[in-house]
């Protein structure tokens, strides 16, 4: 391990001598906005909007057509990738890789390991957890190869698990660990996918073929961004409308843009310090909410019973989940959930890795890694258990019709808002989870 940390130092004096010649204009004006790397997909994605709109039902066959495309033609290499970095990141994890500090050999954590927790499941998950955890399962009850599996109740929480657990979190942590080394062990400040290329491209990186990267980065976390608002926006102004009836979708949707978006920049002005101090607040506020829902629901033995299940039946098909490309294109499950969501978790790695990276100074990439995957990993699964489980239980021991209401609706913001008035104190309930989910929102853009 000694001659590794001094190998490494070596290589770290060769290579910031090197970055002299070759990125030291980038360094000194690494505080400057790029505004060529940020403008340039803003504006591609302000076009792309205007031609969605202008033309909805071409755009909509186009990205159809895009969708099946690559979900059809490149399937292996999606879920052959996602297996990959998980297995890597095993390997990684108890090797002697593990046991690199990222920072000084001897350096100490700059945050407890709440706090470091809290701030990495809160940016890596935006508010569209809480929407999801609530009605996947409704989903997946409906998908013919999952009623094909039999007792489709605990395949769809099954399910869950799997598209929100190990993999996904995976593809966060493998790269976390590489930004952290580069951050902290090489000693580089530019937060930019080419520089973490820098090794490869070489002098290349401050050219065309860097900017490329950056740009196709930026454009990919615009789009991330704007999938995330049209998933979790529609769930918080419906619970808005209880409190403000009068007012139109479209207004109260401007007003949680404008409430979000105020909650985010007073943690960014005041700093880490801020930024920690709300990714906190939200992981009481979201516990808070399992808790009350767990014990007033009147179903925690049905929640527990049907967790350790669904635990069980994912961790013994793990390899089938992790594999099933449906090579006779008999029902496209894979396409149409596991590659898309492969897909979606791969744009958020654009941000997300870079925080925890940051983060994590002075944390060995074993803790880095394991760390990940204890809190992020096992906060998603007690989301999804608990709020899943919950509102399955209503379907289930016949206290709300949710299929029904969801088929009559055609609404799943609505279905989960129905759910929840059958708590004790549901208008608590509503503003609580409407509460934590604003500072999902501010967390996650944070990073």
């Amino acid at each position: 391990m000694e001659a590794w940390e001094k190998k490494v130092g070596q290589e770290t004096v060769e290579e910031m001598k090197q970055d002299t010649k070759t990125a030291g204009r980038g360094e000194g004006q690494k505080n400057r906005i790029d505004y060529g790397i940020s403008g340039i997909p803003f504006i591609a994605i302000v076009l792309l909007c205007f031609f969605f709109f202008i033309f909805p039902e071409n755009s909509n066959r186009i990205l159809s057509g895009i969708r099946n495309f690559l979900g059809t033609e490149f399937a292996v290499y999606y879920l052959g990738l996602g297996l990959f970095i998980f297995l890597l990141s095993l390997y990684i994890s108890f090797s002697s890789y593990g046991d690199i500090v990222l920072g000084e050999p001897h350096e100490k954590p700059k945050y407890s390991f709440f706090t470091w927790g809290s701030m990495m499941f809160t940016a890596g998950l935006a508010a569209d957890i809480m929407f999801y955890s609530f009605c996947e399962w409704i989903l997946y009850v409906q998908e013919p190869y999952v009623q094909s599996l039999g007792r489709k109740e605990e395949w769809a929480t099954a399910y869950t698990l799997f598209h929100w657990g190990l993999i996904p979190w995976g593809f966060y942590l493998v790269l976390a660990a590489a930004f952290g080394f580069m951050l902290h062990v090489r000693k580089r400040s530019k937060q930019r996918y080419s520089e973490a290329c820098r090794p490869i491209l070489k002098g290349k990186t401050d050219g065309i073929l860097g900017r490329g990267i950056d740009i196709l980065a930026v454009f990919a976390l615009l789009a991330g961004t704007a999938t995330t608002f049209s998933v979790a926006t529609p769930l918080m102004a419906e619970i808005m409308k209880k409190v403000l009836p009068s007012v139109s979708t479209r207004e109260l949707t401007l007003l949680i843009l404008v409430v979000t978006c105020a909650v985010y920049t007073f943690s960014l002005l005041k700093g880490m310090m801020g930024i920690s101090f709300l990714a906190k607040a939200c992981t009481w506020l979201f516990y808070s909410l399992l808790l009350y829902i767990f014990f007033a629901g009147g179903a925690g033995n049905f929640i527990l019973k049907h967790a350790f299940l669904a635990l069980g039946k994912m961790v013994e098909h793990f390899p089938t989940m992790a594999t099933y490309t449906d090579p006779m294109g008999e029902n496209h499950f894979p396409e149409n959930w596991t590659i898309f969501y492969w897909a979606y978790w791969m744009v958020w790695c654009v941000a997300a890795p870079f925080f925890i990276g940051s983060i994590s100074k002075g944390r060995t990439i074993r803790q880095t890694i394991l760390g990940g995957y204890g809190f992020g990993v096992g906060s998603t699964f007690v989301s999804f258990l608990v709020l899943g489980n919950y509102s399955l239980s209503l379907e289930v021991f016949h206290k709300l019709p949710v299929l029904k209401i969801y088929e009559s609706s055609q609404s799943l913001y609505e279905t989960i808002v129905k759910c929840l008035e059958v708590l004790p104190l549901a208008p608590l309930v509503l503003l609580l989870l409407l509460l934590t989910m604003f500072a999902f929102y501010a967390t996650s853009f944070d990073s």
